[in-house]
């Protein structure tokens, strides 16, 4: 399989097919998005082939998805599920820019963008996002599902659990745990351990209330262990 879609037509998926483009070593066949005003559009010279569920018809490419916002960091598991593609059809983009050390290791679905920086025995799950200039550092551990946007910087043995996000800018001290499907505001300095299912925000980070309801609910299907319908 040399050729890729990317589900998703927004800012995160414009940006993942830059970097495709600027590593060269696959050919990007377009986008998949369920919008059905972008269909037969390009963006940024990008063609946005149909909705996503095509990624079934073009059986041939792998696939990343490249979805999500603030507001519901939830979707992309929530795509995964819907597929039920097997792991092999997913690829892993990493932006030539990106610095991953040889201990360090990267799953399935998961993205790099630019400036990036793994240093040493970090390890990062499937279908994570990890946006441009992003540091993680030794031992860190970032689930699936995890978005790390713009700047964040995690110090050592730090840990997000599934779902996690963390918003631009922000710091998560050494040693500290970011619950699953919590959201950390932009420029928060978080000190000690999140919950799962919080929002918190500040410097020092302080909760905030709860997430969202589809982040809630994919920790309430994670704990009682069933599929979302």
């Amino acid at each position: 399989m040399n050729e890729l879609v990317i589900v998703g037509a927004g800012g995160f998926a414009r940006e993942t097919a830059q970097a495709v483009r600027d590593a060269g070593e696959v050919k990007l066949l377009g986008h998949l998005d369920d919008n059905a005003d972008l269909h037969g559009t390009d963006v940024d010279g990008v063609p946005v082939l149909g909705g996503c569920d095509l990624v079934h018809d073009l059986a041939e490419a792998r696939v990343v998805i490249c979805v999500g916002n603030p507001r519901d960091y939830a979707a992309r598991a929530r795509l995964v599920r819907r597929f039920g593609l097997p792991e092999g059809r997913y690829a892993t983009v990493v932006h030539p820019t990106a610095v991953v050390s040889a201990t360090s290791e990267v799953g399935p679905g998961s993205v790099l963008l630019a400036h990036c920086v793994l240093t040493a025995a970090v390890r990062v799950g499937a279908h994570v996002a990890v946006m441009p200039q992003v540091v993680l550092t030794h031992d860190d551990v970032v689930e699936d599902y995890a978005t790390l946007t713009s700047g964040v910087r995690l110090g050592g043995g730090a840990r997000l659990e599934r779902g996690a996000y963390v918003g631009s800018g922000a710091l998560v001290r050494e040693g500290t745990t970011v619950g699953a499907w919590s959201q950390i505001g932009m420029g928060s300095a978080v000190l000690g351990d999140v919950p799962p299912g919080e929002i918190w925000v500040g410097s020092p980070a302080r909760r905030l209330r709860a997430a969202g309801e589809p982040a809630l609910n994919e920790l309430a299907n994670r704990t009682v262990g069933g599929p979302l319908t």
